[in-house]
């Protein structure tokens, strides 16, 4: 197991992976799209695992389906009404030529941009201000490989995770030959980041939190209650620069939803959406182990479980970076600051 010096930042980690975020806020607002954009070639994956889903272009990534490479993901708020982000995401990737080729002389493409949404309606006051076209827009055109913020940012700018703030988070580990894993998690869920017994994170490997004053931990216990109704999610993408054929993508995002499990406290109840997408560059060390055999079978495994591990970390970080908006609800730092005496 990698030690907490390896435990990177972000999903950029990831050689030619690009995130974007465009979020409003104010007047009505509290939402916002987070866009993933991919290197050619990129082999994509996914597993949904919620109750409660809004997906787009999933089953695309069934391996047994045509279509082997993803030019991005879209991550957003705004529930079902959310997945026209998508769209947007798509005129812009047409305008750069980008996408699968179609028509008799190739000469048009149609960009595979799978997306997931979560639940955040209403939650800066009005119920129909939610991302539109223009918003999955204006997010890929922001996608930089520089290391994005976390927090209450993007598609976790209205997102409510387990009575407090949530938001996008996200981690990176470097295996030993090199291989990068990295994940990003969008966190709106209606179980609990936090340990109501520590006030600590369920998973607060690499964070640098302490154990939050007794005062502090009594003023956290009166915020953690579940919502009256629960209409949440928590979705996210795992990444890596290892070449992976598109059934192990769908593995790789299916034990990335270990580490959700472990974050956040219960996961994948019918009042959630729980979707993790996988993508798998190819950019990193080459291998020449055959699909199937044993060598092969111990390089993906531990791909998926430092994915695992990334996407708990994210999960946590989604949290703990978060703050709070005008008349939304408190962040773990509002409420538990003691916790971060000694934060680095």
């Amino acid at each position: 197991m990698e030690p907490p010096s390896l435990i990177g930042s972000s999903l950029t980690d990831v050689a030619g992976i690009r995130v974007g975020h465009f979020q409003r806020t104010g007047r009505g607002w509290r939402t916002g799209t987070t866009v993933v954009l991919c290197p050619e070639g990129t082999v994509g994956g996914v597993d949904v695992r919620g109750g409660g889903p809004g997906t787009h272009e999933t089953d695309l990534l069934r391996p047994e389906n045509l279509v082997h490479h993803v030019n991005a993901i879209c991550l957003t708020g705004g529930s079902a009404y959310g997945l026209a982000a998508a769209s947007g995401v798509m005129a812009e990737l047409e305008r750069r030529h980008i996408g699968y080729p179609v028509g008799l002389d190739g000469s048009g493409v149609v960009p595979i941009v799978p997306a997931a949404v979560i639940y955040d309606l209403g939650r800066g006051g009005m119920f129909t201000n939610r991302p539109d076209a223009a918003f999955g827009e204006r997010a890929a055109r922001s996608a930089s490989r520089a290391r994005v913020r976390s927090g209450s940012v993007g598609a976790g700018t209205g997102a409510l995770a387990g009575g407090l703030q949530g938001g996008v988070g996200m981690a990176s580990i470097t295996l030993a030959d090199g291989t990068v894993v990295s994940a990003l998690a969008v966190v709106n869920s209606v179980g609990k980041v936090i340990d109501p017994a520590t006030a600590l994170p369920w998973e607060h490997t690499g964070c640098g939190l302490r154990r939050p004053s007794r005062s502090d931990r009594q003023a956290l216990g009166e915020h953690l209650a579940p919502p009256a109704q629960p209409l949440n999610t928590t979705i996210g993408v795992v990444a890596t620069t290892a070449s992976l054929a598109k059934a192990e993508c769908s593995k790789f995002a299916a034990v990335a939803h270990d580490g959700m499990a472990r974050a956040i406290r219960p996961a994948h109840t019918l009042f959630d959406g729980d979707t993790v997408f996988a993508l798998a560059t190819g950019t990193g060390p080459s291998t020449d182990t055959p699909v199937g055999s044993r060598a092969r079978a111990a390089a993906t495994s531990a791909v998926f479980e430092a994915g695992a591990r990334c996407f708990a970390i994210a999960c946590t970080r989604a949290v703990i970076f978060a703050t709070s908006w005008p008349g939304g609800p408190p962040s773990y730092r509002d409420l538990c600051p003691s916790a971060w005496a000694t934060a680095t």
